[in-house]
């Protein structure tokens, strides 16, 4: 079962997660971060560049991964999950941008991008943490509704409703790329650890789905009822539909004094 964590805001989440990013970073110099993009990991990197600044720590040998990319964007636009990984990870952490992959989302390589990516992932050994956040649709990474536990890196094809959250960054609704090449799910089960963020209501079901619902490909989210260390940290808002919450609640309250997350 994965560990529920209820926080009272962002902040205390980021703050969580962090710290426990920054001991991996201390123990393992070169460590492997999944990266997640979107506004729910926003709070992680925020409070990683805090502890960076307030106590500096050698992070050149760090390297990253993002999970996916829009598909057609052209080189340099401001949403493409490459810009926005070097503007909201990479700059204010002071990592390499040598050092941090993103899939390519260039139509004249897509045939072969995600089996580089692939490659990749398994030349670096492998993912320490991967951060997550999951859509409305239940979906991890672009992992839509129907995606296969066992999928690799591939294009797929965006839901509406999942175009639709993510028209707020583009000029209009239409702008939203159609297709993206993503991480599957059985690429991101490959990490070590996955670390589940949420907040908000509008996020309740299909949190609430991913930790207690049927396994189930409709669900993207529950995939990760079949990885041994997850963490997932919530807001009250984001728990709220969560049948089992007081026990989750209660295990917490009681772990052991050197268990972290």
């Amino acid at each position: 079962m994965a560990e529920i964590v209820v926080v009272e805001n962002k902040r205390a989440a980021g703050d969580l997660i962090a710290e426990s990013i920054r001991a991996l970073i201390e123990s393992k110099p070169d460590a492997v971060l999944g990266l997640a993009t979107g506004s729910t990991p926003l709070p992680v990197y925020a409070s990683l560049a805090r502890s960076f600044s307030e106590r500096p720590l050698d992070v050149s040998k760090v390297r990253g991964f993002a999970l996916d990319e829009y598909v057609g964007l052209p080189a340099g636009h401001p949403e493409s999950y490459r810009m926005v990984i070097a503007r909201d990870v990479i700059e204010p952490l002071g990592l390499s941008p040598a050092n941090v992959h993103v899939p390519s989302g260039d139509v004249a390589t897509l045939s072969t991008a995600g089996a580089e990516y692939e490659r990749a992932l398994v030349a670096a050994g492998g993912v320490d943490v991967q951060i997550l956040g999951i859509g409305r649709t239940g979906h991890l990474g672009f992992n839509e509704p129907s995606s296969s536990f066992a999928s690799l890196t591939r294009v797929k094809t965006l839901a509406r409703k999942s175009r639709a959250d993510n028209a707020r960054f583009f000029d209009s609704p239409d702008a939203v790329p159609v297709h993206c090449i993503t991480q599957g799910l059985g690429t991101i089960l490959r990490a070590r650890h996955l670390v589940l963020l949420a907040f908000g209501e509008g996020k309740a079901a299909a949190l609430a789905a991913a930790v207690e619902g049927p396994i189930s490909a409709s669900q993207p989210g529950t995939a990760i009822q079949l990885h041994p260390h997850v963490t997932v940290v919530v807001d009250e808002a984001a728990a709220s539909k969560m049948v089992n919450l007081d026990y989750y609640k209660y295990i917490w309250a009681n772990r052991p004094a050197w268990q972290t997350i």
